[in-house]
């Protein structure tokens, strides 16, 4: 690490302590060669995830954005915003482990029902009303014909 007061390249850590709840760390650095302390800190690097949506345009994850879709699905229902944040921290970390880089908004989709079906039965049928665009009763009665030969 380059010393920011002289620009030496070597120094000794000092001291390192976990940094915003764990996700980075603290370091403590003395220089080798003027011996002044300073701080960096360490951080986990992510690759950028970009989501292909059904026309084919590309923009970059984000959690905000699923956790609003599922907030959306779940009005009114007994889902706590924890439980929501909890499954958009493992679509998240599912995605990042996986070695694409870009994900199909309809991938993405896949995975929030199949949570949320475990979760909250009308908040997955709300979900997935506006994420399959339901275009008539047909096709919502075929849904619910499914939601319930799964539960049996």
């Amino acid at each position: 690490m380059k010393c920011p007061f002289c620009g030496y390249t070597e120094s000794k850590v000092i001291d390192s302590r976990p940094a915003e709840e764990g996700a980075t760390i603290r370091r403590r650095r003395e220089c080798l060669a003027c011996g002044k302390r300073f701080t960096t800190f360490e951080i986990i690097e992510r690759l950028p995830l970009v989501v292909v949506k059904r026309d084919g345009s590309r923009q970059s994850f984000d959690k905000v954005k699923l956790i609003n879709g599922m907030v959306r699905a779940c009005e009114k229902r007994p889902v706590s915003l924890e439980t929501l944040e909890r499954i958009a921290d493992e679509i998240e970390q599912e995605l990042q482990s996986n070695l694409e880089r870009e994900i199909r908004t309809v991938d993405v989709g896949e995975m929030v029902m199949e949570r949320l079906k475990d979760i909250d039965e009308v908040a997955y049928v709300r979900f997935a009303s506006v994420y399959r665009s339901f275009k008539d009763i047909n096709t919502f009665m075929e849904e619910l014909s499914k939601l319930l030969v799964d539960k049996n």
